[in-house]
C-alpha cells in the first residue's frame, strides 16, 4: 500500500512539473509581440541614444549662443637662469620663484549668425531625432508583422495537412480492406501508399517551414532562441476598401505631411539650408568681447638680505584687469570660406534632390499599397469561394471514392486541388491583413495601435 501511494506521490509530481513546463509557454497576440520587439530592439535602442545626442547637441547651441565662455588658470615654477626682476625690470641671476592666476572671459557679439542657426539646426535635429525613433519603430512593427503571419501561414498549413494525412490514412486502411475483398487492385493500394507519402512528406516540410519562421520571428522580436513563443490567431475582417479618388488624394496627402521619411528629409533640407547661410555669413567681419584678470607672485628663495613682499600683498598688488573688443576681418584664407560655401551648396541641392525624390517614393508607395490592398482583397474574396467549392468536391469525391465510383488517381487530384485552394486562402487572407494595415498607416493610425 505505501509503495503504491509513493508512485502515486511520484507521479502527481512530474505531472505538475509538466503542467508548470507547458504553462511557461508563453502565448502572444500580435500587438503583444509587437511592444516586445519595440521594448527589446537594439535599433530601437540605437535611435534612442541618437536621440539622446540631439538634445545634448541642442542645450550645448543654446549655452554657446548665450553665455560667455569662461577660463581660469595658474602657475608656478623656478627659474634658475638669467631672468628680468619684476620690481626693477633689469636682469638677475640669482634663482627666482614664480606664482601666478588669472581669470578670463569671452563672448562672440557677431559671427555671421552662426549661434542662431545653430539653435535652429539643433532645433531642428532634435524633432529628427523624435521622427528617427518613430520610424525605426514602425520598421520594427511591421517586420514583426510579417514574420508573426508568416508563423500563422505555417501553423495553419500544418493543421490542414495533418487533416490531409488523417485522412489519406483511412482511406489507405479502406483501399487495403477493399483489395482483400477484391473491389480494388494492389495498384490503387500502392497509389493510396504514395499519396499517403506525399502528405506526410507536405506535412513535414511545413513544420519545417514552421521552425524557420518561428526562429525569424524570435530574430525580430530579440526573443531569447531556446525559449519555447506560441502566437494567437489572427482575426481578418471582411475586406471593404474605399477606390473613390477623393480617399486615395487624401491618404496620399496625410502621408506626404506625416510620414517619418518625409519629416526626416524636409528637416535635412531645411538644415542644409541654414548651413549655407551660416557658411556665406562667415564672410562678414566677426566681432568679440573679452574681459580678465590677472595677478602674480615672485621671490628670490636663498637670496642673502632678501625680504619678500607677503603673499597676499603681492597678489593684491600685481593684480590687473583688462577689456577687450576684437574685431576680425578675412581678407585672405586661400578661398576656403568659399570652397566652404560652395560645399554647402551641393549639400543643400543633395538635400532639396533627396526630399524631392523622398517624396515622389511615398506617394507611388501609398498607391502601390492601396491597390496591392485592394487586390488582395478581390483575391481572398474569390480564394474563399475557391476553397468553399474545393471542399465540397473534396467531400463528394472521398464518398464517390469509398463507393468505388471513381478511381484512386481521381481521388487524389481532387485532395490536391482542395489542399492548393485552402494554402492559397490562407496565403490571401494574411496577405490581406498586412496590406491593409500598411494602408492603414499611411493614413495616420500607427501599427502597433491598430
Amino acid at each position: 500500500m505505501k509503495v503504491s501511494m509513493f508512485f502515486s506521490l511520484v507521479m502527481m509530481f512530474f505531472g505538475a512539473l509538466t503542467s508548470v513546463k507547458a504553462q511557461d509557454t508563453v502565448t502572444m497576440n500580435l500587438k503583444e509581440c509587437m511592444r516586445y520587439a519595440v521594448e527589446h530592439s537594439t535599433k530601437m535602442r540605437i535611435a534612442q541614444a541618437d536621440n539622446r545626442d540631439a538634445q545634448i547637441d541642442r542645450r550645448d547651441a543654446i549655452l554657446a549662443a548665450f553665455t560667455p565662455s569662461i577660463e581660469g588658470s595658474t602657475y608656478a615654477y623656478y627659474n634658475f637662469g638669467r631672468s628680468i626682476d619684476p620690481e626693477t625690470n633689469t636682469y638677475s641671476l640669482t634663482t627666482s620663484f614664480h606664482n601666478g592666476y588669472s581669470l578670463s572671459a569671452g563672448i562672440n557679439l557677431f559671427n555671421g549668425f552662426q549661434a542662431v542657426n545653430n539653435l535652429k539646426i539643433t532645433k531642428t535635429a532634435q524633432k529628427m531625432g523624435v521622427t528617427k525613433e518613430q520610424q525605426v519603430e514602425d520598421q520594427v512593427c511591421l517586420a514583426t508583422m510579417e514574420a508573426y503571419c508568416n508563423v500563422l501561414y505555417y501553423n495553419e498549413l500544418e493543421k490542414a495537412l495533418q487533416a490531409q494525412v488523417a485522412t489519406a490514412e483511412k482511406s489507405l486502411q479502406l483501399v487495403t480492406r477493399q483489395e482483400e475483398l477484391g473491389q480494388k487492385s494492389h495498384a490503387d493500394v500502392v497509389q493510396m501508399q504514395s499519396d499517403l507519402a506525399e502528405r506526410q512528406y507536405q506535412l513535414t516540410q511545413c513544420r519545417n517551414h514552421l521552425n524557420e519562421a518561428t526562429i525569424t520571428l524570435k530574430d525580430v522580436m530579440f526573443w531569447p532562441i531556446e525559449e519555447p513563443l506560441k502566437i494567437d490567431g489572427l482575426s481578418v475582417e471582411t475586406p471593404y476598401y474605399d477606390v473613390s479618388t477623393k480617399t486615395v488624394s487624401k491618404t496620399v496627402e496625410y502621408a506626404k505631411n506625416n510620414t517619418p521619411a518625409i519629416l526626416l528629409a524636409e528637416g535635412t533640407m531645411k538644415n542644409a539650408r541654414l548651413a549655407l547661410k551660416t557658411a556665406r555669413w562667415q564672410l562678414l567681419p566677426r566681432l568679440s568681447l573679452y574681459g580678465g584678470w590677472s595677478t602674480t607672485y615672485f621671490t628670490y628663495p636663498g637670496m642673502e638680505g632678501y625680504v619678500p613682499t607677503p603673499y597676499f600683498e603681492q597678489l593684491k598688488n600685481n593684480g590687473g584687469e583688462y577689456v577687450q573688443l576684437s574685431l576680425s576681418i578675412p581678407i585672405f584664407d586661400r578661398l576656403s570660406k568659399h570652397s566652404n560655401i560652395a560645399k554647402r551648396k551641393n549639400a543643400y541641392d543633395r538635400a532639396q534632390a533627396d526630399y524631392e525624390q523622398t517624396l515622389q517614393t511615398v506617394e507611388a508607395e501609398v498607391r502601390r499599397a492601396i491597390a496591392d490592398r485592394d487586390g488582395s482583397a478581390d483575391a481572398l474574396r474569390q480564394a474563399a469561394v475557391r476553397t468553399e467549392l474545393q471542399e465540397e468536391a473534396y467531400t463528394l469525391n472521398g464518398k464517390r471514392f469509398e463507393q468505388g465510383l471513381i478511381s484512386s488517381i481521381e481521388y487524389q487530384t481532387a485532395s490536391n486541388s482542395y489542399l492548393n485552394a485552402l494554402a492559397e486562402q490562407l496565403n490571401a487572407r494574411l496577405q490581406y491583413y498586412i496590406k491593409n494595415s500598411v494602408v492603414t498607416y499611411y493614413s495616420g493610425v500607427p501599427y502597433i495601435k491598430q
